[in-house]
């Protein structure tokens, strides 16, 4: 219940707080997506983040899109302001607020995505053994996967894997935050609200 309570009072706070800082007169906020009862379960269970979005200088909103992208359906990444973008229709773009690479594991260029799933189970890379050699071979999805609630993989313009994902995450204190081995991490509601509007296909430029 309180879970519940707090996901319809976020947007209207963060709302409240950008409007009072006059800071946000051209963004919107937009409602959590439609889940399904097998998410409210796992999300329930998953580690939760009780200030996210409170701060209206990184909230997540709908915005007139701030890239020099156009084609609806892309995403952009820009690692240094922590955000993530996704073109739409009419010069809008919705922002989401991200964790980037750490420094030594940032990238930038072009990607596209190649699949999507609900709820990944991960298998850790050679780098993440490299940091922690006592990693299992593969950690079955759920609410402490550090994937999270989706992972969307990027693969390049041959179609191979890059071993880079954007997902979600089981560690939502970090979010905002440079921690990742190079993948784009999103609070799990929001890694679910892409997933539903991004097309397998889709390009991704991270910057």
């Amino acid at each position: 219940m309180h879970t519940d309570f707090y996901r319809f009072l976020r947007p209207i706070v963060a709302l409240g707080l950008c409007l009072m800082a006059a800071a946000c007169t051209q963004y919107s906020s937009f409602p959590d997506p439609t889940l399904s009862a097998r998410d409210v379960q796992l999300l329930a269970l998953a580690p939760q983040s009780l200030n996210r979005d409170l701060d209206p200088r990184r909230a997540r909103f709908r915005m007139p899109n701030p890239t020099n992208e156009k084609v609806p359906g892309t995403v952009v990444v820009d690692s240094d302001a922590r955000f993530l973008y996704y073109i739409e229709e009419g010069g809008t773009a919705l922002r989401y607020e991200i964790s980037p690479g750490m420094e030594a594991h940032q990238w930038s260029g072009v990607a596209y995505v190649g699949r999507k799933v609900e709820w990944p189970s991960w298998t850790p890379g050679n780098t993440a053994r490299q940091m922690v050699p006592s990693l299992p071979a593969t950690v079955s999805g759920g609410p402490n996967n550090p994937l999270g609630a989706r992972g969307i993989y990027l693969h390049d313009e041959r179609g191979r894997d890059t071993e880079y994902r954007i997902h979600g995450t089981n560690e939502p204190e970090m979010i905002g935050m440079p921690v990742s081995l190079g993948c784009i991490r999103m609070h799990n509601i929001d890694a679910i609200d892409l997933y539903n509007r991004i097309k397998v296909g889709a390009k991704v430029v991270v910057r």
